[in-house]
C-alpha cells in the first residue's frame, strides 16, 4: 500500500508539500508523485537506508545532560521539505537586506552610535546588552563586516506567510548537517536528482572559504585560514571538523596558537611558527582571549584582540557581533533596517511584545497563557514558555522572572508553524518545521545558501525542532519552478 496523499490530515495547518484539498502544491509534484509510487516496504527500506548512511558517514551530534555528554547519531526524515525557487528569490532578497543593515547596526554601535543618538534605538537596551562589548569599541574589522555569517531561523504561519523568528549572529552552526543531509538523500534517492532540478548546496564550503580568504589583512595569493574549536566535548564539534576538511584548513584549538611580540598570531607546527591571518572562531566571545576577556579561559589565545584591534588577523565572526543576536534587538529590526537602509523590511519579523515596555509587558502577563516567552540571548529551545502547552506554576514562575528583569523577555504569538509529511513508521504524518538559511557577507558580496538546515519536531503536535530536545531534520530543496 503506497502513500495516499487523499488521505493525508494536513487541515488545519499550512502543509508544503500537500494542499487542504490532498493535491501536491506545483512545485512539489514531481516529489509527492515518486513518493505516492513507493510501497510500505520501499518507505522502510528507504529510512533504513538513510539511517545506515548516516552511521557509515560518521554524521553526529552532542546531547548535554546531568553533567554528561551523548554521541547521538543525527536525525533525518527522508521526506524533504520543496520551496519554489520563485518564493526563494523572494526571502534570499530579504535576507540579504536584513544581514546589511545589521552589519550597518553592529558597526555603529561601536562608533558612533548614531541610531541611538537620533531616538530610534534605546539606550537603556544597549545599556543592558550581555553581549555588547566595551573591548571593541573603535575597532574596524575589514570591510567594516561584524557578521560575517548568519543563520537566520525562518518560520511559516497557517496562511502561508513566511517570517524571520531570530537572527544568530555569534557562532552559527547547523550548516554542514545541511550538506550532509543532501548527501544522504542522493544516496537514498538518486533518480530524484536526476529528474528534478533541484539547486545544489555542496559549494557552501567553497563559498564560506572564498569568503574567509577575502577577509585576510595581507594580499597574499594563499592566505592561512584556520578553524578555531573549543574541543572535542563540543557539542557542534562533528561540523567544525567537517567544515575545516571541506576548506583544507587546519583546525586549531587555542594551544595551538600564540600571538608573539609582533602582535600577529601563529600557529605552532612541526617546522615551527606559521603566520594565520584569518580565524574561524566557534568559540564564544568571553572565552577567546584570557587578556582581554575571562581571564580563566583556557580555550582562546592570550592577545588575541591585540592582533585584531592591529588588524593583523581577522576574527570571523567578529568579537562583538552578537550585539544584534539578542531578541529584543530583534524586534527593533524594521527600524533598524528603515533607518540605515531607508528602505521597508522585506521579510517581516513575528509580532513581538517586547517587556521592557510597561503597556507591552502588562499585555503579556495578562495573556501569558496564549503566548511564547523567550529570554533574549537563550538558544537551543532553552528558557522558552509556550502558553498553550504550560502549567498554571510555569506561568507564575515565569511571570516571576519578567518582573524581575523585564528587558530580558519578548513575548510573541503562538503561531501554527507550517507541516512537512514526514515518516512516522511506514506511513507519514504532519510535522512542524523551522528553517535555518546560512548568509555569507564579505562585504562587496551577500550570499545566500539555496535552503538551509529544516529542523523538524518529530513529536506529534509539538513545536520544539531542536536536535537537542528530541528534534530531527530534512533536506530541503529549491526547485527552479515558479510557485503559482
Amino acid at each position: 500500500m503506497s502513500i495516499n496523499w487523499q488521505k493525508y490530515k494536513s487541515h488545519p495547518f499550512y502543509d508544503e508539500l500537500i494542499t487542504h484539498s490532498g493535491q501536491p502544491r506545483s512545485h512539489s509534484q514531481g516529489l509527492a508523485q515518486y513518493l505516492a509510487g513507493l510501497s510500505d516496504d520501499e518507505l522502510v527500506s528507504s529510512k533504513a537506508a538513510a539511517d545506515f548512511a548516516i552511521k557509515e558517514m560518521g554524521i553526529t551530534f552532542t546531547v548535554y545532560g546531568e553533567g554528561s555528554s551523548i554521541d547521538r547519531a543525527w536525525p533525518v526524515d527522508i521526506v524533504p521539505r520543496v520551496i519554489g525557487k520563485s518564493e526563494w528569490d523572494l526571502i534570499e532578497a530579504g535576507l540579504k537586506q536584513r544581514v546589511h543593515a545589521l552589519n550597518l547596526f553592529i558597526d555603529d554601535l561601536y562608533h558612533n552610535q548614531s541610531i541611538i543618538k537620533d531616538g530610534i534605538f534605546p539606550k537603556e537596551l544597549l545599556a543592558k546588552s550581555v553581549n555588547f562589548r566595551p573591548q571593541c569599541v573603535g575597532i574596524n574589522p575589514p570591510k567594516g563586516i561584524w557578521a560575517h555569517i548568519c543563520g537566520s531561523d525562518l518560520v511559516r504561519d497557517d496562511k502561508g506567510t513566511v517570517y524571520v523568528l531570530e537572527d544568530n549572529l555569534r557562532v552559527p552552526s547547523g550548516v554542514s548537517y545541511m550538506i550532509e543531509n543532501r548527501s544522504v538523500m542522493k544516496r537514498v534517492f538518486p533518480d530524484l536528482f536526476e529528474n528534478n532540478d533541484i539547486l545544489p548546496v555542496h559549494d557552501y564550503p567553497s563559498q564560506l572559504f572564498d569568503m574567509l580568504a577575502a577577509m585576510s589583512p595581507r594580499k597574499d595569493d594563499k592566505p592561512e585560514v584556520v578553524v578555531l574549536t573549543p574541543g572535542i566535548y563540543n557539542s557542534a564539534y562533528f561540523e567544525h571538523c567537517y567544515l575545516a576538511q571541506e576548506m583544507g584548513c587546519e583546525l586549531v584549538e587555542g594551544r595551538d596558537l600564540v600571538v608573539e611580540r609582533d602582535d600577529c598570531v601563529y600557529m605552532k607546527t612541526i617546522y615551527g611558527l606559521r603566520r594565520v591571518d584569518v580565524i574561524y572562531r566557534r568559540i564564544d566571545d568571553l572565552f577567546l582571549d584570557p587578556e582581554a576577556f575571562n581571564p580563566d579561559s583556557t580555550l582562546g589565545v592570550a592577545g588575541l584582540m591585540r592582533a585584531w584591534r592591529k588588524g593583523n588577523v581577522a576574527l570571523v565572526n567578529a568579537p562583538g557581533a552578537g550585539v544584534a543576536d539578542d531578541k529584543v534587538v530583534y524586534s527593533f529590526v524594521p527600524e533598524i533596517i528603515k533607518y540605515y537602509l531607508d528602505e521597508e523590511i522585506k521579510l517581516p519579523n513575528v509580532p513581538t511584545y517586547k517587556c521592557m515596555d510597561k503597556s507591552d509587558c502588562q499585555y503579556v502577563i495578562e495573556h501569558i497563557d496564549e503566548l511564547v516567552v523567550k529570554p533574549a540571548n537563550e538558544s537551543g529551545g532553552y528558557g522558552l514558555l509556550i502558553g498553550p502547552n504550560s502549567t498554571k506554576k510555569e506561568q507564575q514562575e515565569c511571570i516571576k522572572r519578567i518582573k524581575a528583569d523585564p528587558r530580558n523577555y519578548i513575548a510573541q504569538p503562538t503561531l501554527s508553524l507550517s507541516t512537512v509529511p514526514t515518516m512516522v513508521d511506514n506511513h507519514v504524518e504532519g510535522r512542524h518545521v523551522d528553517l535555518r538559511p546560512f548568509i555569507l557577507s564579505s562585504g562587496e558580496n551577500i550570499q545566500v545558501t539555496t535552503g538551509g538546515l529544516t529542523r523538524v519536531a518529530l513529536v506529534k503536535g509539538s513545536l520544539v525542532v531542536n536536535s537537542s530536545q528530541g528534534g530531527g531534520s530534512k533536506d530541503t530543496w529549491i526547485v527552479d519552478e515558479g510557485d503559482k
